[in-house]
C-alpha cells in the first residue's frame, strides 16, 4: 500500500501506448511503464518489493531526497534487472536471508540511494550486473554493507558504508568492482575483503577505518590494487593476504593500527609503491611462508607503538626494500628461518632502539647500498646457517656495528662503520663472517673485536681513531670449539702499517672472552668460552670435574626428565663396560653416536656440551669439547670443498663430540645436484674411521630428523639411539625464569609467579616460539622494563632494584 502516487512521464514517440498518469501503486506503474519513462515517485512509504526491468528512470521528488521510503515486510526491496536510472529513494530492507538491493543484471546508474536494512546485504551486484552506483549511503548493521559477488562489477562513486555487520564491502566468486572515493567504516568484519580466485578488488582514493577486523583482507587467489587509500584505526590488522592473493598498494597510508600493519602468508603476493606505514602495534610488515613475496619501493616504515620488528619475514618468505625508510622502531628488520630472504636497496635504517637487522635460523638477507643510523646493533647475524652480503653500507652512530655469533657466515664487502660507542665488528662463539675493504672510523671500543678463535677473515680493511684499538683477537685456546681464529690480510690500522692474525703463544696477548664483560653484557644467550694456556706439545689437561659432578649440572637443568634418564643410561653403560674390561670380562659395544630431535631451545646443544665431557671424565674422549657446525660449515660451493669442509669440522672435534644443527639440511627433500650429500658420504667415513676420536651428533626438528634418518640409511646405523627433547610446559619456564632471576640478584614480587606461569599459558606456540629461549627472552623483558619504571623513582630502595612485578611482564606476541 502506498501513501501517495507514482507520475510516469511517457518520453517516447508512439502514440498508439499512452502511459503518462499517475498510478497508485509502484508496481502498476512499472508494469506500465516502458524503456526511457520517468518514473517519479511521490513522498511516502511503498511496502512493496519493486522489481525493475526495464530501462526507465525511478526517482523521488526533486529537493525532497529521502521523503520516498521503500520498506516491504521481507524479502528484497528492490530489484535491478535492466540498464535503469533509480535516483533518491530510502530503501529499507528486514529480511536476513535477503539484500536489501538486489542488481543482477545490465548496467543501471543507482544515484544518492540511502539504503537502511537489516538484510544480508546492503547493496548485492550479481553475474553479468554492471551498474554505476553514485553518492549512495549503506547502514547494515546485520550484514554485508555492499556484496559483488558471481562475476559481477559495476564502479561505486563517493559511497558510504556507515555501519556494516559484517565486512563493509565484500567481494567473491570471480567479482571485480571498482571504489573511487567511497568510505568504509564501523564494520564488525574486515572493511574491504576479496576471496576467490578471479575475484579483483580496485580501490581509488577511499578510506577505510574503524572497523573491527582488518581494514583490508584480500584472500585465495583474488586480488586487489589500491591507489591513494587510508586504512587506519582498525581493531585487526591494517591489511591482510592469505592463500596466492596478490595486491598492490601505491601512494596509500596505512596507520593507527593495534595489531600488524600488513600480514600476508601461504604464498601471497604484496608491491607496494610510495606507501607509508605508521604507528603499528606489532609488525608493519609480517611476511610468513615459502612463496609469499612483499615488494616495496620508497616506502617509509616508522613510528612504532609495540615491542616487534618492523619488518618480520619468517618460514621460507621473501621481502625486497628499494628506496624505504625504517625509523623510530624497535627494530627494523627480522630474518628468520631457512629459506626465508630480505634484499633492501638504496635504503635508511634509523632511530632503531635494538637491532637494524636480525638474520637467524638459517635466513639471509642482502643489503646493497643502505644507510643504517642510531641503531643498538647496526646487522647481526645470529646463528649457524645464517648470512647475506652488505654491500657498500653505511653504519654510522650504532652501538655495534655488525655483530656475527653461532656460525653464521655473511660477507661485509666495502661497508662503513663510524662512531660506534661499543665496537665496529663483533665476532663470537663460532661466529665466521667475511669482511672485505671494509673501514671502522671513531670506535669508541675495538674497531674489530673477534673472541673465541673464530675463523673470521680479514682483507684490505681499514680503522681509524678507534679508543681501544684498531683490531682485538681473543684465542679460544686449542681445547675450545673454535680454533681455527681470525684470517688476515692486508689490513691496515692508524695505529701501525700492518697487522697479521695473532700467532698461538703462551701467554695471552689480548684480552679473552672471558674479561670482555661490557659487549657480551648486551647480548643475550652468548656463550662464552673458558680460556686455557697455550702450551705447545703439552698433553691434554684432565678434566677439571668428575662424571657425578657434570651428571649433577645435568640433574639441575630444568625438565627434561626423559632426557636425563636416556644420558644416565648411557654413562651407566659405559662405566660398566670399563669396570668389566679391568675385570677381564668382555665389555658391551656401546655406540656413543647420537640423534637428539625436538623443537628450538629445549636444551639439546646444553645437554651435548655436558655429554662430552661426562665421556671425557670416563676417559672415552680426550678432551670432551663441543664443536657445533651445521650445512653452511660442512657443505662447499663446488665438487670436492665439501669433503674438505667436512674433513676440517671433524679435525676441530678430534677427542670431542661434533654437533651437527638441523643436519636433515645436509638431505633436503628437493636435492638434485645438491653437495649435502658429499657431506653424508664423508660423515659416514670418517665416522667410523675415527669412531674412537670422535663422538657425532645430529640435532633438529623430529619430523626432519626422522625424515633425514630414513633417507639415508647409512647415517641411521651409525646412531646408537634417537633422544627427544620435549616442549617446556608452563611451570618449567617459570622456573627458568626463577633461575634467570637468581643468577642476575633479582626477585620475583607475590604474585609474578602466578603472571608468569599465565603468561606461559597464553603465549603463542608458533614459529618464533623459542622454548627456553622464549623464558630467558620474556625475563630480559622484565629487566627492561623494571629498568624504565625505576630509573623515575628519586631514591629506590633494594627492593625497588630487585623487585619484578607482573606489569613488567611485555604484552604477550
Amino acid at each position: 500500500m502506498a501513501q501517495g502516487t507514482v507520475q510516469v512521464t511517457h518520453t517516447g514517440t508512439s502514440r498508439w501506448r499512452r502511459r503518462t498518469g499517475e498510478y497508485a501503486s509502484l508496481a502498476a506503474a512499472l508494469e506500465a511503464a516502458a524503456d526511457g519513462d520517468v518514473l517519479t515517485v511521490a513522498p511516502g512509504t511503498y511496502r512493496e518489493n519493486l522489481v525493475v526491468q526495464r530501462a526507465v528512470t525511478l526517482r523521488g521528488p526533486e529537493g525532497a531526497q529521502g521523503s520516498v521510503r521503500i520498506a516491504p515486510a521481507d524479502g528484497v526491496p528492490l530489484t535491478v534487472r535492466a540498464s535503469a536510472v533509480i535516483q533518491d529513494l530510502h530503501v529499507e530492507g528486514q529480511d536476513a536471508a535477503a539484500p536489501a538491493v538486489l542488481v543482477e543484471d545490465g548496467t543501471p546508474e543507482l544515484l544518492a540511494l540511502r539504503v537502511v536494512a537489516r538484510s544480508a546485504s546492503g547493496i548485492e551486484v550479481r553475474g553479468s550486473a554492471r551498474p554505476t552506483v553514485r553518492r549512495c549511503t549503506v547502514d547494515n548493521p546485520a550484514g554485508v554493507g555492499i556484496a559483488v559477488l558471481d562475476g559481477g562489477g559495476g564502479v561505486f562513486e563517493e559511497c558510504e558504508v556507515v555501519a556494516a555487520g559484517q565486512a563493509g564491502v565484500a567481494v567473491r566468486s570471480g567479482a571485480h568492482p571498482r571504489l573511487e572515493r567511497c568510505r568504509v567504516h564501523h564494520a564488525a568484519g574486515s572493511g574491504l575483503t576479496a576471496t576467490g580466485e578471479g575475484s579483483a578488488l580496485e580501490a581509488v582514493g577511499c578510506e577505510v577505518y574503524e572497523v573491527r577486523g582488518s581494514g583490508v583482507q584480500v584472500t585465495g587467489r583474488a586480488t586487489a590494487h589500491l591507489t591513494d587509500c587510508d586504512v587506519h584505526r582498525t581493531t585487526g590488522d591494517g591489511v591482510t593476504l592469505d592463500t596466492d592473493a596478490v595486491l598492490t598498494l601505491a601512494d596509500c597510508r596505512i596507520h593507527d593500527i593495534p595489531e600488524n600493519a600488513v600480514d600476508l602468508r601461504s604464498r601471497s603476493v604484496l608491491t607496494l609503491t610510495r606507501t607509508s606505514v605508521r604507528q603499528f602495534g606489532r609488525n608493519g610488515l609480517s611476511v610468513w611462508d615459502p612463496g609469499t613475496r612483499v615488494d616495496a619501493n620508497q616506502c617509509e616504515i616508522f613510528d612504532s607503538t609495540g615491542d616487534y620488528p618492523a619488518v618480520w619475514v619468517s618460514d621460507g618468505a621473501t621481502a625486497v626494500l628499494d628506496s624505504c625508510r625504517v625509523h623510530d622502531v624497535p627494530d627494523a628488520l627480522f630474518v628468520l628461518d631457512r629459506g626465508s630472504r630480505a634484499d633492501v636497496v638504496d635504503s635508511d635504517l634509523s632511530q632503531v632502539r635494538n637491532t637494524a637487522v636480525s638474520v637467524s635460523d638459517g635466513a639471509t638477507a642482502q643489503l646493497d647500498d643502505c644507510r643504517i643510523r642510531d641503531a643498538a646493533t647496526g646487522a647481526w647475524f645470529r646463528d649457524h646457517g645464517s648470512g647475506g652480503t652488505l654491500n657498500n653500507c653505511t653504519l654510522d652512530g650504532n652501538r655495534t656495528g655488525v655483530i656475527v655469533t653461532k656460525g653464521a657466515d655473511p660477507t661485509i664487502e666495502r661497508c662503513t662503520v663510524d662512531s660506534p660507542s661499543e665496537a665496529g665488528v663483533y665476532v663470537s662463539a663460532g661466529g665466521r663472517g667475511s669482511f672485505l675493504n671494509c673501514r671502522v672510523t671513531g670506535s669508541a671500543g675495538y674497531g674489530f673485536h673477534v673472541i673465541d678463535g673464530c675463523r673470521t677473515t680479514l682483507k684490505k680493511c681499514r680503522t681509524e681513531r678507534c679508543a681501544r684499538g684498531g683490531y682485538e683477537f681473543a684465542d679460544g685456546g686449542p681445547d675450545s670449539a673454535y680454533d681455527s681464529g681470525p684470517l688476515v690480510e692486508d689490513c691496515t690500522s692508524d695505529e701501525s702499517t700492518g697487522l697479521t692474525a695473532p700467532a698461538a703463544a703462551p701467554e695471552p696477548v689480548v684480552q679473552t672472552a672471558a674479561q670482555s664483560t661490557g659487549l657480551l653484557g648486551s647480548i643475550p644467550g652468548q656463550r662464552t668460552t673458558e680460556q686455557e694456556p697455550l702450551i705447545a706439545g703439552s698433553a691434554p689437561a684432565e678434566p677439571a670435574r668428575t662424571s657425578k659432578a657434570v651428571l649433577g649440572e645435568l640433574d639441575a637443568l630444568v625438565g627434561l626428565d626423559s632426557v636425563k634418564r636416556e644420558v644416565r643410561a648411557l654413562t651407566d653403560m659405559i662405566e660398566v663396560g670399563r669396570r668389566r674390561q679391568r675385570a677381564g670380562l668382555k665389555a658391551a659395544s656401546v655406540k656413543r653416536h647420537l640423534v637428539f630431535t625436538g623443537s628450538p631451545g629445549t636444551g639439546k646443544t646444553t645437554v651435548a656440551r655436558l655429554y662430552g665431557e661426562i665421556l671425557a671424565s670416563l676417559g672415552v674422549l680426550d678432551k670432551g669439547h663441543l664443536v657445533e657446525v651445521s650445512r653452511v660449515d660442512l657443505v662447499g660451493e663446488h665438487i670436492g670443498s665439501t669433503a674438505i669442509r667436512t674433513q676440517e669440522a671433524f679435525q676441530r672435534a678430534h677427542g670431542g663430540v661434533l654437533f651437527i644443527d638441523e643436519a636433515y639440511a645436509l638431505s633436503p627433500e628437493d636435492a638434485g645436484r645438491d653437495f649435502g650429500k658429499e657431506a653424508i658420504d664423508t660423515l659416514v667415513k670418517l665416522m667410523e674411521d675415527q669412531r674412537e676420536a670422535v663422538v657425532v651428533i645430529v640435532a633438529g626438528y623430529t619430523a626432519e630428523m626422522e625424515r633425514f634418518l630414513s633417507v639415508n640409511p647409512g647415517v641411521a646405523s651409525r646412531f646408537s639411539r634417537t633422544i627427544t627433547f620435549g616442549d617446556y610446559g608452563p611451570g618449567e619456564l617459570l622456573r627458568i625464569v626463577e633461575q634467570q632471576a637468581d643468577e642476575h640478584e633479582y626477585r620475583l614480587a607475590p604474585g609474578t609467579s602466578e603472571a608468569l606461569t599465565k603468561y606461559f599459558t597464553e603465549i603463542p606456540k608458533g614459529p618464533a616460539f623459542g622454548n627456553g629461549r622464549t623464558a630467558r627472552q620474556t625475563f630480559e623483558a622484565m629487566v627492561e622494563r623494571h629498568a624504565s619504571r625505576v630509573a623515575q623513582l628519586p631514591d629506590p630502595s633494594t627492593d625497588d632494584l630487585t623487585l619484578l612485578y607482573p606489569e613488567d611482564l611485555p604484552e604477550l606476541p
